[in-house]
């Protein structure tokens, strides 16, 4: 059987991350899943290995004494006595030659110290908080790069001449369900319903729907997810028909965006020249609900036939009133096929042919 080994950038989680996703649908692989360093102080690395699938195992990485990159001696001696821990295990579960996957460029570290036969750099953010060599070291030594959007692909192009474009996917099935129950937090709401979805970050830009709430006073403005601070979020609730719902359970996001009239997709302030498509989007895209998008300066648009694109706070307001206004079916259908294609079960597959062609998976 194959063996893959994940070093991850996030634990894993009940809210399936990227890696999660593609780690699950390794094509008749078992996998040995890394998550990041425990806390100074935490026993979670002393612990047993979790059993999350039949031929998957999760471990937590031993603490650092430094995070501290610029720290050489105390990095490289945390990086030995990781890489000891990691070939330990490897040992334990008799992964003589494994496949190398690495969701961040920590993994740098590693690359001299343990045994592999091949590996694989997913790119799918930057990452500010790591030595820029150390990801240059990680993408030219990879047999193959997964990048999730164009621009993240020419980030890494100097470095490797082997890169996929690998955008972020969605669970299709879960989403794309007609008849679904209206949430009993919005069975009381009447008429239409402008829906976001998704974390409210310090430096979302709420000014879009802030203008859209103040020019449909008749429409209900709803926002589910953490608030983690957004500043704009008290200026947006001093309008009598917004309702922020606070974060809810996954499992129960299909039915509020089923419910959702339109869905709103906006911008973080310190991510304008961010091109990755969130999950999100391919979400709403499963849904089938018209969605109006705020764009990037110069984005070139993804989805130009089906989502309502605005390039300012007021072209965003007018959008949403001519989404609600959509008719007939083959604009739906239109977007379910998008998200058909964006079904993580389509993004494992690409993966597990790539690395089939390049020979890693033999």
């Amino acid at each position: 059987m194959r063996q893959v080994v994940c070093l991850a950038a996030e634990p894993w989680s009940g809210i399936p991350t990227r890696t999660q996703q593609l780690m699950s649908r390794m094509k008749d692989a078992e996998v040995l899943f890394f998550e990041p360093p425990a806390p100074r102080g935490s026993d979670l690395w002393k612990r047993k290995g979790r059993k999350l699938r039949p031929n998957l195992i999760a471990y937590t990485l031993p603490p650092t004494i430094t995070r501290n990159p610029t720290h050489r001696l105390l990095s490289r001696y945390n990086a030995g006595r990781t890489a000891q821990f990691l070939q330990q295990k490897l040992e334990k579960h008799r992964f003589l030659e494994p496949v190398l996957w690495c969701a961040s460029p920590a993994g740098a570290e590693y690359l001299d110290d343990i045994a592999y036969r091949g590996l694989v750099y997913d790119c799918y953010q930057d990452w500010p908080e790591y030595p820029e060599r150390w990801e240059s070291e990680l993408a030219v030594a990879a047999d193959v790069c997964f990048a999730a959007s164009p621009d993240l692909a020419g980030h890494l192009s100097p470095c490797n001449g082997n890169i996929s474009l690998l955008p972020f996917g969605c669970n299709y099935p879960m989403f794309a369900k007609d008849d679904l129950p209206r949430p009993r937090l919005l069975r009381d709401f009447d008429g239409p319903i402008f829906g976001f979805a998704g974390t409210l970050w310090p430096d979302l830009d709420l000014d879009p729907v802030i203008k859209l709430a103040v020019s449909r006073p008749d429409c209900n403005i709803v926002l589910v997810g953490r608030d983690a601070g957004c500043y704009l979020l008290p200026e947006l609730l001093e309008e009598p028909n917004v309702h922020y719902l606070g974060p809810v359970e996954p499992v129960d996001m299909p039915d509020y965006l089923h419910t959702f009239d339109v869905c709103l997709h906006i911008l973080r302030r310190g991510h304008l020249y961010d091109d990755v498509i969130p999950s999100r989007m391919f979400e709403a895209l499963s849904a089938g609900k018209p969605i109006v998008a705020m764009l990037r300066p110069d984005q070139v648009e993804h989805f130009p036939d089906v989502v309502y694109g605005a390039h300012s706070p007021s072209d965003f307001a007018l959008l949403c009133s001519r989404a609600l206004e959509e008719t007939g079916t083959w604009a739906r259908d239109r977007r379910r096929e998008y998200g058909k294609a964006a079904a993580w079960s389509e993004r494992a597959e690409d993966v597990n042919r790539i690395l089939e062609s390049i020979g890693l998976f033999g």
